[in-house]
């Protein structure tokens, strides 16, 4: 007995709700609002943003928001939060060098060959390649297990192997690099030292 009173109770209550809501549709449709509201004002066309000023030019186009060249990431942090101070990378990249190359250097396939993601292959001929080279310098990077890592084009480009000891000492400033497949996974290239690929990973 208790149930169907509560039932009871529980359609009667809906049934009036939508009876209060159907009535003041039908009235606000006629043009007047419900007695003792306003109508409501008109809502303002929302403004229109600005396109967003551009200080220089943007890496690897806008597939993944592209990364923006700029030295001054909220007063020198990281969006990540680790502060990223000239000293801070040099001294990175001093650590990451190596003692001598032809040892501590593994191809891909030396590894056990390339496992990380695969930029899609369209992606990689519009933003990739010998001919799409850029500067380290100015990009998000960090440090990760005492290698470089850098954002372009949306992705983490990690550093697996340490970088030659015969590039020069600030390299990662002045040289154009570009990434590249090759047989076996991605590297990493200086157009000043040809031939000579880092071996990189690529992440989010």
């Amino acid at each position: 007995m208790m149930k169907k009173m509560i039932a009871t109770a529980t359609m009667a209550l809906l049934l009036g709700a939508t009876a209060t809501v159907f009535a003041q549709h039908e009235h606000e449709g006629r043009g007047g609002a419900p007695e003792g509201r306003q109508a409501p004002a008109a809502r303002p066309a929302p403004a229109q943003r600005p396109a967003p000023h551009s200080a220089g030019p943007t890496y690897g186009g806008n597939y993944h928001g592209g990364v923006q060249r700029n030295n001054t990431w909220n007063n020198g942090v990281h969006p990540s939060g680790v502060p990223q101070h000239q000293g801070q990378v040099r001294s990175g990249f001093v650590q990451s060098r190596a003692g001598n190359w032809d040892r501590e250097h593994q191809s891909w396939a030396q590894r056990g060959g390339y496992n990380g993601y695969r930029i899609p292959e369209r992606r990689f001929h519009d933003y990739y390649g010998r001919d799409h080279f850029f500067r380290i310098h100015g990009l998000p990077i960090l440090f990760v297990g005492g290698y470089p890592r850098f954002q372009y084009d949306g992705y983490w480009v990690t550093f697996v192997d340490p970088w030659p000891e015969t590039w020069d000492a600030n390299w990662w400033d002045n040289d154009d690099v570009y990434i590249d497949y090759v047989n076996d996974g991605y590297y990493l290239y200086s157009r000043r030292h040809p031939g000579i690929g880092v071996a990189i990973s690529i992440g989010f």
